[in-house]
């Protein structure tokens, strides 16, 4: 009898202190397995244990709730509310995830595979959810024996996040093993944590990582509770796409598409950029029949005025190449036009005249014609600084307008350097006639 009645006050006392204090009740449990930390919750009423494992680590937190009994954790996640409760079922492996969700109502469960589902090539997708993280009173000697155990996974930050879960800073894992035992992490906190929306994508990811050297990129939801981590590889794969998707826009493919892709859905994202392309032909098209009765008289001009654009062409792509890494590597930004343009200027001008006096003595060699010489020669230089103009202000103008500079570029400059190509040539042409 009295040992019935000690262990109902005992449950008593400890039913107070986790009604009382949860908080101490979490840090205890950090440094306890899982099982244990859900025995004890499990046994408790559901608003008491939701006080507590929001206080608990997202890791520990999550690693609670798949070993809860199924009607303790159905009761929890409904307490937690679905914002909460989905950042931790992202941690879980996904049999655990689809077993938690089995358990709740049909409404709810359709909400948090909504939350914990990203769409592909966004952070949350990319993220590897089993994240090292604590509360910043969590003693440096629990934070290492909880790594010591995660030894299947490196290691080389650990995030500190507050009661809800919201990221507040980051500590090196060195500077972790270095410190005495009983120092609180958050007094080793760096409160500037590179981080990400689970929504961002890749383009967003390349941009946050190229603002500085990080093995790890934090992933936040809406609210900034932290959700997981886009590891180095992650980050470089994420890089690797995005300068790809890059290359497929430059020409007028969507960044969706890949090699396998439905042959209608290529289609449909190729089509009409090859109707604007058709239209810009045409346009260039145009200039050189402005010139016909030109070309009739010196039938030469004809066979030259591949010449000028193709080389104007390939000028531009150059100017248009670096100018596109300076603003991906942030090396430059729109307000920096007027020096790009200016470099351009001078370098179409220098590699317009070295090509344009090679250009003019083969010109000669064959047609015999100095006046045919000069003016391909001329046609040249101004054709590729015009180029070269072009290739540096269309990803610039693209970029200060707030568009993505790499959508169809080299099609716009295509139009351009042709356009310039044909009109110098030509134009200089009728101007010169007699000298033909």
């Amino acid at each position: 009898m009295r040992s019935d009645s000690a262990t109902a006050g005992l449950e008593a006392l400890v039913s107070g202190y986790v009604r009382l204090f949860p908080g101490e009740v979490a840090r205890a449990l950090e440094a306890a397995p899982p099982d244990d930390a859900s025995a004890l919750l499990a046994a408790r009423p559901v608003a008491h244990a939701a006080d507590v494992v929001r206080r608990l680590g997202p890791g520990q937190a999550a690693a609670t709730l798949a070993r809860l009994p199924a009607r303790a954790a159905r009761r929890l996640v409904e307490h937690l509310g679905a914002a909460r409760s989905a950042v931790l079922l992202a941690r879980l492996e996904p049999d655990d995830r689809d077993r938690l969700l089995g358990l709740v109502a049909t409404k709810m469960a359709r909400e948090l595979g909504d939350l914990t589902r990203y769409p592909p090539d966004t952070a949350g997708a990319l993220m590897d959810p089993r994240v090292a993280a604590f509360p910043g009173d969590t003693p440096v000697k629990t934070v290492l024996g909880r790594l010591r155990r995660r030894r299947a996974h490196r290691v080389y930050d650990v995030f500190v996040v507050d009661p809800e879960g919201q990221l507040t800073g980051v500590v090196p894992l060195q500077e972790i093993a270095l410190s005495p035992g009983d120092t609180r992490l958050g007094t080793l906190a760096q409160p500037s944590v590179p981080k990400v929306a689970a929504t961002a994508g890749r383009e967003e990811i390349v941009e946050e990582m190229a603002g500085g050297a990080t093995p790890s990129l934090a992933v936040v939801d809406y609210e900034g509770r932290l959700l997981g981590v886009l590891r180095y590889a992650a980050l470089m794969a994420a890089a690797e796409s995005e300068a790809s998707a890059d290359i497929q826009t430059m020409v007028g493919a969507s960044k969706e598409e890949r090699a396998l892709s439905p042959v209608l859905f290529a289609v449909r994202k190729r089509l009409p950029w090859l109707q604007i392309n058709l239209g810009t032909a045409f346009l260039a098209a145009s200039v050189v029949g402005l010139f016909e009765e030109t070309i009739q008289r010196v039938t030469a001009l004809a066979i030259l005025l591949p010449v000028v654009a193709g080389q104007s062409g390939n000028g531009g792509a150059q100017a248009l190449a670096v100018t596109m890494r300076g603003l991906f590597l942030r090396e430059i930004r729109a307000r920096s036009w007027p020096r790009v343009l200016l470099k351009e200027v001078g370098v179409g001008a220098l590699n317009g005249l070295a090509v344009a006096i090679v250009c003019a003595v083969g010109v000669y060699l064959w047609s015999r014609s100095p006046g045919l010489s000069l003016v391909i020669g001329v046609a040249m230089v101004l054709s590729m600084v015009v180029a070269g103009m072009a290739g540096a202000a269309i990803p610039t103008a693209l970029s200060a307008l707030g568009q993505d500079p790499a959508q169809s570029s080299s099609i716009i400059l295509t139009t351009v350097t042709d356009v310039a190509g044909f009109f110098t040539f030509l134009g200089l042409a009728t101007l010169f006639a007699r000298m033909l």
